[in-house]
């Protein structure tokens, strides 16, 4: 199963090199890895999404919480959240093309963020699946180049 974790860590060079190394001490492997400063300047947070059964979890949190530079440990994966993932993608797009390819990004609601001569540049947000369905929609164009950011995610508000 994949977990989504919430590290939040000072933030002081090398924390993410010894939380990433935690990991791969162990032989897992991070599927996603963001990490960026929070409200308080002087913490980070990690979000990691790694796969594992709840054993697995449970002892990587253990020996995170071990950890001076680490401030909490959350497993957020059976929590209500929102999740977001940014994905630039460049397709290849000649004129007689370009506007097959716009109406996909106005479907998505995604923005086209740069026009070449050959090529388009979009940007998009939203969960997995999305992303995933955008890549499967401008494949057939050509993908030139993609790069997008693994999962942020927060846990929702109560009402």
């Amino acid at each position: 199963m994949r977990h989504t974790l919430a590290v939040l860590v000072e933030n002081q060079p090398g924390v993410l090199s010894h939380v990433a190394g935690l990991f791969s001490r162990r032989g897992y492997n991070i599927d996603s890895l963001v990490v960026g400063e929070t409200e308080d300047p002087g913490i980070s947070r990690i979000t990691l999404v790694v796969e594992g059964d709840e054993k697995v979890i449970e002892q990587v949190s253990k020996q995170l919480n071990k950890q001076v530079e680490v401030i909490k440990v959350n497993d957020i994966t059976n929590e209500k959240i929102v999740e977001r993932q940014l994905l630039l993608l460049k397709v290849a797009a000649d004129t007689a093309i370009r506007m097959e390819i716009m109406q996909i990004v106005e479907i998505f609601r995604c923005r086209i963020v740069d026009i070449g001569k050959r090529s388009l540049i979009v940007e998009a947000t939203g969960d997995e699946e999305k992303i995933e369905a955008i890549i499967r929609s401008l494949r057939p164009f050509g993908i030139q180049e993609l790069v997008r950011t693994g999962k942020v995610a927060m846990v929702r508000g109560t009402k």
